[in-house]
């Protein structure tokens, strides 16, 4: 019986992962026929092929340098236009290995993330993090390494804010723009060598989730002060 039994076992285990993989290939041709229908919405180029990170645009950010095997893929990129200036947009998964050794095994996961990368039209912006703020931060601060801190008690108690530049800071998170971040929790913020870079940590977003993180993107943007710009600008 069980010489009849095993191999049936063996071919539905076989089938079940062909229908798996059937499945699954479907659902991301879907995903990348989605991806470029808002591509073409929103006037963008489209890219879904894989590439070595060697982008220059990457470069200086923490995310991009992690682990192995970086690659870049399904790319949406070309100019949006905020406060009547362009500002170019790159945005698309990104994928990493990290390999670790016990000595006798070796185990490589691999990681992949949605992000944008707005490029600021600007000669010089100063750097800005803007993030949730975490367990490990509030240890931070009570042994004197704190974060900036803002009027707002709440806002302050709920997002961790670093910049070399406290006033830019200051100019940039006014208290409409707190209320909006408030309002739109989960992305993390970071402003470096005029790029801002948007993820919401290691989470490959959907067609949907992108919309809502270029219309987040945009809202931040719009958000900065008049008198800011172009200070900025000039």
């Amino acid at each position: 019986m069980d010489q009849i039994v095993v191999p049936i076992l063996i071919v539905l285990v076989i089938a079940l992962a062909i229908v798996g993989a059937v499945y699954a290939h479907r659902k991301e041709q879907e995903r990348l026929r989605q991806l470029e229908a808002l591509a073409e919405e929103l006037s963008l180029r489209f890219d879904r092929k894989r590439h070595r990170n060697g982008d220059h645009r990457h470069k200086g950010f923490r995310v991009f340098a992690q682990g192995h095997s970086r690659l870049r893929m399904n790319t949406l990129e070309g100019p949006l236009t905020i406060h009547d200036r362009p500002y170019p947009l790159t945005c698309g998964d990104y994928q990493y290995k990290i390999t670790t050794s016990t000595g006798k095994t070796t185990t490589t996961t691999t990681y992949t993330f949605s992000y944008l990368l707005y490029e600021l039209p600007f000669p010089r912006v100063p750097d800005l993090n803007i993030r949730a703020e975490t367990f490990l931060d509030k240890i931070a601060g009570a042994v004197g390494f704190d974060d900036i801190n803002f009027e707002s008690a709440e806002f302050s108690r709920r997002f961790h804010v670093k910049s070399p530049d406290k006033r830019f800071a200051y100019a940039v998170i006014h208290p409409r723009m707190m209320e909006y971040l408030m309002a739109n929790t989960g992305y993390t913020l970071e402003l470096r060598d005029r790029r801002l870079l948007i993820t919401r940590g290691v989470t490959r977003w959907n067609p949907a989730a992108y919309r809502e993180a270029i219309h987040f993107g945009r809202g931040f943007l719009d958000l900065w002060p008049g008198h800011l710009v172009r200070e900025l600008a000039s």
